[in-house]
């Protein structure tokens, strides 16, 4: 391929907006361009990456057994309505009528079509395990997209669907499917934790995201040191020690308290006691229903929406209550009671560890104390609803917790019988004769996102380093002083011997062509010269120095590059 004649050439212009690394380099190396808002051409270059990506998974896929296919993008919204998803993806759902008024979903992930697909065959035991998967576009109406590739509002997605006769069936493959996400990542160059996560708007009751640690990742999740731990903020668990359960339960009060008494930092320096003597109230509203929801929590403790919304079946549907929720509640922005209001209570877990805590019914001048939970107030339900924080210690064996941020570029989800048991006719028949619903799992990569995972985690101050598996050529070929005879001839011949060989032709200065070498960080470059004689000079992107070597040694060492990749 000769790059004069490449659509899609670099850009030197000011690239200021691109706040990421990924999407700058992607963008000045024309790898890719912006359409509208999170949604991007793939350029030539990019395509060649984008193309190998797939190639990989398709490839560790397919070793599996698992069967690829395809569904339609346009979903028929009956569909998503069977299983109440219209109103509950935690994106907004695009739709479109047909010119017969059919209402179609466009599909942003694609339960509902391989249940239904599925469903349309007469399955017996005997066809089960099976996992079918696909390649295709998804459309995610995201509120803010960001970080070019990194979230968007169209891209293309792998996703597969694994179909069981049992929950001890599927787990063979869950952890299947664990390992060789590892595996299809690490051929790509990307180091992943595993960390458990939260299913969302998927469904199910557990899943994992495979994360490759960056500072721009919107990620952020907790570990231990030694890996034994890894979970997602969203799920984080971690140890509440007690704080004063020795202490002897004293009487109810209500005391007199300065007005300027407002704050958790208000409290310790009124009182003299650390936060977690105190109780804490977090108001959120029910988008749907505008129902209130009251966290409250120990005082140290912050309040995590998503456990929230688990613990009260409402799994992307709380917002934070603003000032004028809280005037039809009766009240003000640090006067929320924890007990009394027309509200739901949900507490976390810690409202046990504390005795004798401080707070709970503020009003101007007084507030109370001594309130114990169980025998002052109670609230609808204890759960988990608080946020782990690093330097926190583990539930079980009370290791210290890290924070880490990532780019999450694949996550393999339990979905149980959430689909199976919502839509007719998703089952089985047994080797008994009865239908038994489907026990399901699915799995997900986004091609976009690992290709900027990818460029975030391999690339320098001059630009990209692609690992030899995905670059979109496998040699950078440059032509100086006239040597364009002989560079023709190379690239026909390491061509005739597989390789992709993208040969800069231009007439431009040696400096030129090094820079965008570097920019488009292809793995090895060879340069002919005057200066280089009947020799080649050979330098791969990342090295200092340069060398002289015959075409021998130059396919010996290719050779050994991209052995398996050609």
């Amino acid at each position: 391929m000769r790059y004069s004649s490449l659509f899609g050439k670099s850009i030197y212009g000011d690239q200021s907006g691109n706040k990421f690394v990924s999407h700058h380099l992607l963008t000045k190396g024309g790898f890719i361009r912006e359409s509208t808002a999170g949604r991007y051409y793939f350029l030539p270059l990019g395509w060649r990456v984008h193309e190998k990506i797939r190639r990989i998974i398709k490839q560790e896929m397919d070793a599996t057994g698992a069967q690829e296919m395809l569904t339609p993008i346009l979903h028929p919204i009956e569909l998503w309505q069977e299983t109440n998803r219209t109103d509950t993806t935690g994106f907004e759902l695009m739709t479109v009528t047909d010119r017969r008024g059919a209402q179609f979903a466009l599909g942003g992930t694609a339960e509902e079509m391989i249940v239904d697909v599925v469903r349309k065959f007469q399955i017996s035991y005997r066809d089960l395990p099976f996992n079918i998967y696909q390649f295709s576009t998804k459309f995610r109406d995201e509120l803010r997209a960001r970080g070019g590739l990194l979230r968007v509002r169209e891209f293309v997605m792998k996703d597969a669907y694994s179909f069981h006769r049992d929950e001890a069936d599927f787990q063979k493959e869950y952890q299947r499917m664990a390992e060789t996400y590892t595996r299809i990542f690490a051929r790509m160059g990307l180091n992943t934790v595993m960390v458990e996560a939260d299913n969302g708007y998927i469904g199910g009751e557990y899943c994992h995201e495979f994360i490759v640690e960056s500072d721009v990742g919107e990620s952020r999740f907790l570990m231990t040191a030694d890996g034994s731990y890894a979970a997602h903020e969203d799920v984080a668990r971690f140890w509440r020690e007690p704080i004063n359960l020795d202490d002897p339960l004293k009487d109810f009060q209500i005391i007199e308290q300065p007005a300027w008494v407002q704050t958790m930092d208000d409290n310790v320096k009124h009182y003299g006691l650390p936060k977690a003597h105190y109780l804490k109230n977090v108001v959120y509203r029910h988008i749907a229903s505008g129902e209130i929801i009251i966290g409250t929590i120990r005082g140290d403790l912050d309040v995590n929406k998503a456990k929230l919304e688990h613990a009260i079946g409402a799994i992307g549907q709380l917002e934070e209550a603003t000032e004028d929720d809280l005037y039809r509640l009766g009240t003000k922005p640090g006067y929320v009671h924890s007990w009394g209001h027309a509200a739901r209570y949900i507490g976390d877990l810690s409202l046990t560890t504390v005795r004798n805590f401080i707070g709970g019914q503020k009003e101007e001048t007084t507030d109370s104390i001594n309130v114990n939970y169980g025998r002052d107030f109670e609230c609808e339900c204890l759960a988990d609803i608080a946020m782990a924080q690093e330097g926190y210690l583990t539930e079980d064996t009370h290791i210290p917790l890290i924070e880490k941020r990532g780019i999450e570029v694949g996550n393999i989800f339990q979905l149980g019988y959430h689909y199976s048991q919502k839509m007719a006719g998703a089952v089985y028949v047994d080797s008994d004769g009865s239908e038994k619903p489907f026990y399901m799992g699915c799995y997900g990569i986004g091609l976009g996102r690992t290709m900027a995972a990818i460029v975030e985690v391999h690339h320098d101050q001059h630009g990209i380093v692609w690992p030899a598996s995905v670059t979109p050529f496998h040699i950078y070929l440059i032509s100086l002083r006239g040597r364009e005879a002989d560079a023709a001839q190379l690239h026909d011949q390491l061509e005739a011997h597989g390789y992709e060989v993208l040969w800069d032709d231009r007439d431009e200065s040696p400096g030129a062509k090094f820079t965008n070498a570097d920019l488009l960080g292809i793995p090895v470059r060879l340069v002919l010269s005057s200066r280089t004689g009947d020799q080649i000079e050979w330098k791969r992107r990342g090295d200092t120095e340069a060398e002289l070597l015959s075409y021998e040694e130059v396919l010996q060492r290719l050779a050994a590059i991209y052995q398996g990749e050609l």
